[in-house]
C-alpha cells in the first residue's frame, strides 16, 4: 500500500509525529504534499528510474519527499547527514542523481553546489541559500493530485566498496505499480505491524534500517512517531505518551537505557510496547537477558543487510532457548560455506550466503563488488561479507563480521576511507585502522601509524594527525585513539596482516 490508500480510509488521522516538536503530517497531507513533490520532480523532467538524493536531518519532509520520490519510480538516495561535503558530494555524483533535496540545518549545504555540478535540480527547506530552490515555495506550484501513472520506486543506498569509496546498492524495479506493495514491506509480517500499530523510531532516518522500517510501517498504515535524536530517558517517555506498540533499537541504546537510575526506568508505563526489534550489530547476550528482564519478552532480532538479500528472525522465545542467535532465514535460503565455496556441515563456521531465484542486487558502478559478494558457483547465492554457523536446528549464529568493519553505535565505519585519509598526511608512512572494545558502542576506531622517518612519535603528531582527519573526515569517523608503530606487518605482497595488530587489543577474541 502506499499513503494515498490509507489517506481515504482515515484522511484526518496521524501518519507521523515529530515526538520533540509535536508537529504532525495527517494521512491526507502526507499524500497530498507527496504527490507535490511527484509533480514537481516530473514537471522538471525526472522520470522511472532516475535518482534523486536526499541530504537531511529528521523532518517531516522526509517523508514527504521519500514517498513523492517512492510513487514516481525513482530511486531515492538517503546521505549521511554528518559526512564532509566532499563525502555527500561523491555520493550524489556517484548515483546520478539528478534532484537534491536539503536543508539549511546542515552546515556543508552552502558548499554542495559548487561539488554537484551535474545534478540539475537542488531544493532547501528552511532559509533560502544561493544554488538552491526553496522547498516550499517550489510546492506551492504544483497539483496535490497522484501523476497519471505511479510505477513503485526503490532506495538505493550506500555501502562501502572495495576501493573504500561507499557504493550504491542497486536492485531492479519492478515497475509495478506503488498500490501493489510496497518494496521490502513482507519483513515486517513477523512483527505483526499493522494499520494499528504506532512506530517508533529513536534513529537517523538516513540508516537504511529506519528508513525502511517507517517507510514500511507506513505502507501498511501504521503511525510512525519519530524522534529527532536518540535520548535513553525520552525513548521511555515516547513509549507511554504515544502508547507505543512497536520500536526498533540498535544494543548501544539498550546499554544506555540500562544505565539510567532504577527510578526513572521503573517511572514511566510501558505496557502497550508489545515489540521490541533490534539489529544493526551483535547484542551482548548479557544485555539482552536484562532488557528481556525489564521489557518482557518483546525483543524481536533480525539479521539482514541494506542488500536485502535474505534475513533471519527471531523471537523472544525462541532466543531465550537458542541464546546468541539471530533466528532462522525468514528471507531466502541460507548458506554456509567455505574459502572455496564448498557448503558445510551444520555447527561449522564458514561464508553466510543467502539464495534466492536471482541475484537479489548490484553495487552501482562496481561490478568487481558485485562479483565478490556472489557466490563463486551459484550466482544466485550473494553474501554480506559475514562469517557464522548454523546448529542442527536451523539457527543462525554469527561468529565475525565483515573484514574489519567497525560497527560503533550501530553504525558501520569502513577502516580504508579513514586510511585513505590519514596516509596522505606527510608524517605518515604507513598506517592501519580497526576497531577496538568501547563499553558503550561496542567498538571504536584505532589508528596506528607508522611516521616518516625522522619524525617524533608523540603527542605533538598525534593532535597533528586528529587535525587533519577533521578535514577530511565525517566526525563519526575520526580515531579515538592513534597509537604509533615503528613498521606495520606486511607481508611480502604487500597486503597489510591488520589482525596482529587488532589481536593486541583484543586480548579473548579472535578477530
Amino acid at each position: 500500500m502506499y499513503p494515498g490508500h490509507w489517506a481515504t480510509l482515515k484522511p484526518h488521522t496521524n501518519a507521523v509525529i515529530d515526538a520533540t516538536s509535536g508537529v504532525n503530517l495527517s494521512w491526507q497531507e502526507l499524500d497530498q504534499r507527496s504527490n507535490q513533490v511527484a509533480q514537481l520532480l516530473y514537471a522538471r523532467g525526472l522520470r522511472p528510474g532516475d535518482h534523486i538524493s536526499l541530504l537531511m536531518q529528521n523532518d517531516l519532509a522526509f517523508f514527504e519527499i521519500a514517498w513523492g520520490a517512492y510513487r514516481s519510480g525513482l530511486y531515492i538516495t538517503c546521505i549521511n547527514r554528518y559526512l564532509t561535503a566532499e563525502e555527500a558530494a561523491y555520493i550524489i555524483n556517484d548515483s546520478n542523481s539528478r534532484a537534491l533535496f536539503t536543508s539549511d540545518a546542515l552546515a556543508i549545504t552552502e558548499e554542495l553546489p559548487d561539488l554537484t555540478a551535474a545534478c540539475e535540480e537542488r531544493f532547501i527547506t528552511g532559509a533560502s541559500v544561493a544554488g538552491y530552490e526553496a522547498y516550499e515555495g517550489a510546492l506551492k506550484t504544483q497539483p496535490k493530485t497522484p501523476l497519471a501513472q505511479q510505477p513503485a520506486g526503490d532506495a538505493m543506498l550506500y555501502s562501502s566498496g572495495t576501493t573504500g569509496q561507499p557504493k550504491g546498492i542497486k536492485r531492479p524495479l519492478s515497475g509495478a505499480h506503488i498500490s501493489g506493495g510496497f518494496p521490502g514491506v513482507e519483513i515486517n509480517n513477523p512483527y505483526g505491524i499493522d494499520a494499528d500499530s504506532i512506530y517508533l523510531s529513536p534513529a537517523p532516518l538516513y540508516h537504511a534500517a529506519p528508513f525502511g522500517y517507517c517507510m514500511r510501517t507506513l505502507a501498511l498504515g501504521g503511525q510512525v512517531v519519530m524522534m529527532q535524536r536518540f535520548d535513553p530517558e525520552l525513548s521511555l517517555k515516547y513509549i507511554e505518551d504515544y502508547q507505543i506498540t512497536h520500536s526498533q533499537w540498535v544494543p548501544t541504546m539498550f546499554v544506555r537505557m540500562l544505565k539510567l537510575a532504577d527510578d526513572l526506568r521503573q517511572r514511566y508505563d510501558l505496557s502497550s510496547h508489545r515489540c521490541a526489534i533490534h539489529a544493526a550489530a551483535p547484542c551482548p547476550v548479557e544485555i539482552k537477558h536484562q532488557m528481556m528482564t525489564w521489557w518482557g519478552p518483546i525483543l524481536w532480532e533480525y539479521y539482514a543487510g541494506t542488500e536485502r538479500n535474505g534475513s533471519t528472525v527471531i523471537g523472544p522465545d525462541e532466543w531465550l532457548a537458542h541464546p546468541g542467535s539471530v533466528g532462522k532465514a525468514h528471507s531466502g535460503v541460507l548458506h554456509i560455506c567455505d574459502e572455496d565455496g564448498i557448503e558445510q556441515n551444520p555447527g561449522d563456521e564458514g561464508m553466510i550466503y543467502f539464495e534466492q531465484p536471482a541475484m537479489a542486487f548490484e553495487y552501482h558502478n562496481a561490478p568487481e563488488k558485485t562479483s565478490s559478494a556472489t557466490h563463486p558457483t551459484h550466482r544466485n547465492w550473494s553474501s554480506l561479507g559475514d562469517v557464522g554457523y548454523i546448529d542442527e536446528d536451523g539457527y543462525l549464529y554469527l561468529t565475525d563480521r565483515k573484514a574489519y568493519m567497525i560497527i560503533s553505535g550501530g553504525v558501520n565505519i569502513y577502516p580504508r576511507e579513514i586510511e585513505d585519509a590519514l596516509i596522505l598526511h606527510p608524517s605518515v608512512e604507513d598506517v592501519a585502522v580497526f576497531g577496538v572494545p568501547n563499553q558503550d558502542f561496542g567498538e571504536e576506531v584505532k589508528a596506528v601509524v607508522q611516521p616518516s622517518n625522522g619524525i617524533a612519535q608523540d603527542g605533538h603528531l598525534v593532535e597533528e594527525l586528529m587535525a587533519f582527519a577533521k578535514q577530511h573526515l565525517a566526525a563519526y569517523k575520526i580515531p579515538r585513539s592513534i597509537d604509533f608503530s615503528d613498521e606495520l606487518p606486511r607481508l611480502p605482497t604487500g597486503k597489510l596482516y591488520k589482525r596482529l595488530l587488532k589481536d593486541k587489543y583484543w586480548p579473548d577474541k579472535s578477530s
